[in-house]
């Protein structure tokens, strides 16, 4: 069956991705009542919060590494009890570099101790350092960036700073230089009870929001590409969303649908430049638009250790390092000694008949220091970052080469040729993105845009939450287009 069969002429909103935030605005648009069409260009849902399987009973999540609590609240609001249940908390966080070796639970009350007992910070200071971080607001305007912000609470200490930003990084691409709103939403979101992962895979979870928009009413089309938004001028000259270009991407067979809304869960550079079209916005926006600047990406190694073999706890969560002092700019270098290993074992698929254990390591990569290599140089390189994962976490698992009998690689070169992102990026937009993705309404009426921007909407719960949010004002602007 083609997947552009039996299409309706019209939908009252089409959503462009998969990802968390368009899962996410198309089940909530759908429950408010709406025609919702799902496009996802692949043949799976779920973005980068997807996973694959290989030979040997292997699966792999390419993005359950860890959010915060606010995922819980969120799933059992906007999903189903059931996904909002099997949420559970990492235990054992360690950070393992020259400045020191930690063991948390990564919630407030044991970073707090750790603060005070190992790095000998007055409890008044770490006090005042949460209070301000929960205050910090997006329209505050806050000019500092993240740098300024440790330099105020906690001058001359590098080690604290590396502490801090380190595990936020790897969440989101974050940097030094980065505004500090960037830094202290995320941090406090995290700090309130830890780092939690969903028991049971990607593929379960992906399986059961599938069923939930299903039960909601959402047309949910794999193997669909939006190529086009196209729009129109009203009467009144203001330009509105009527409808969109779907290409197969099997066999090529088109089709157009109209509608009201658009919401895209796509790269919003990629969105607002070439699905939408530069024609549709004034040349101030665009200037704006082109400016923005996407985030690092996540380059990563899956290994998976043969069934019936087992490997130690080590720890949920592993962030090493070998470079002193730390920096943001090592973080990102195409030969980081900096590394993440989160570890899955048997209990993440507490489903499966037959145990398996995994380890994916997270390296933040540049786009530039990826795309030109040639397939000789690409091939290359991936081994060599397979290479250097299994001699870093041979340091915590000496054997591990021979427990493993499968290993791979995905760079940014990866991320773009799967979910299409501009410049392969993971993380989506630096904070400037923001605001462009929350001004397309503006330009064009019944455009919305949900996903990885400005930093702060980035990872599983920031991409749920700006899913809710745009999902709220389509709504609007359905029952009522000319409210402005």
């Amino acid at each position: 069956m083609n997947p552009l069969d039996d299409l309706k002429p019209r939908y009252d909103a089409v959503v462009i991705g998969s990802g968390l935030g368009g899962m996410t605005a198309a089940n909530n648009l759908a429950k408010f009542g709406w025609k919702v069409l799902l496009c996802e260009h692949h043949y799976q849902l779920g973005g980068l919060a997807t996973y694959f399987k290989r030979k040997g009973g292997h699966a792999f999540d390419i993005s359950l590494h860890g959010f915060p609590h606010g995922m819980i609240k969120s799933t059992r609001r906007y999903w189903t009890k059931d996904i909002s249940d099997r949420i559970h908390q990492l235990k054992d966080v360690r950070f393992i570099n020259p400045d020191f070796d930690v063991r948390t639970t990564f919630d407030r009350a044991d970073f707090t101790r750790i603060l005070i007992e190992q790095f000998k910070v007055p409890a008044e200071t770490v006090e005042g350092f949460f209070a301000h971080l929960r205050a910090m607001n997006y329209y505050d305007d806050d000019k500092r960036t993240t740098r300024q912000l440790f330099d105020e609470f906690f001058p001359g200490r590098p080690d604290i700073q590396r502490l801090l930003l380190e595990p936020i990084a790897y969440a989101n691409g974050s940097t030094l230089d980065d505004p500090a709103i960037t830094f202290g939403i995320v941090f406090s979101n995290f700090m309130s009870k830890g780092v939690f992962i969903f028991q049971g895979g990607t593929d379960l979870l992906i399986q059961l929001m599938t069923a939930e928009l299903k039960a909601n009413g959402v047309d949910v089309r794999r193997n669909v590409l939006v190529e086009k938004v196209m729009t129109e001028r009203d009467a009144a000259g203001r330009r509105r969303v009527v409808g969109a270009k779907l290409r197969d991407t099997r066999f090529g067979k088109e089709a157009d649908v109209a509608c009201a809304t658009v919401i895209s869960n796509a790269n919003v550079k990629d969105t607002a430049l070439r699905i939408v079209g530069e024609e549709a916005f004034d040349p101030a926006f665009l200037t704006a638009a082109k400016a923005v600047r996407v985030n690092s990406s996540s380059c990563q190694v899956y290994m998976g250790v043969r069934e019936g073999e087992s490997i130690p706890a080590i720890g949920d969560l592993v962030f090493t390092s070998e470079a002193k002092p730390f920096s943001s700019t090592e973080l990102t270098d195409f030969h980081t000694t900096s590394r993440t290993y989160s570890v899955y074992y048997p209990d993440t698929r507490p489903q499966t008949k037959v145990p398996h254990y995994a380890v994916v390591t997270s390296i933040n990569q540049l786009w530039d220091s990826w795309a030109n290599l040639n397939e000789a140089d690409y091939a290359h390189h991936k081994a060599r970052i397979i290479e250097e994962s299994f001699v870093g976490l041979e340091k915590f698992i000496p054997d591990i080469r021979s427990k493993v009998d499968w290993a791979e690689a995905a760079t940014p070169r990866t991320v773009n040729r799967y979910v299409r992102h501009t410049g392969g990026t993971s993380f989506g937009t630096k904070f400037e993105g923001l605001k462009i993705s929350m001004d397309l309404p503006t330009h064009v009426g019944g455009l919305y845009h949900a996903g990885s921007v400005g930093i702060i909407m980035s990872g599983w719960l920031g991409t749920i939450n700006y899913g809710v949010i745009v999902s709220a004002k389509a709504d609007t602007y359905l029952r009522d287009p000319q409210a402005g």
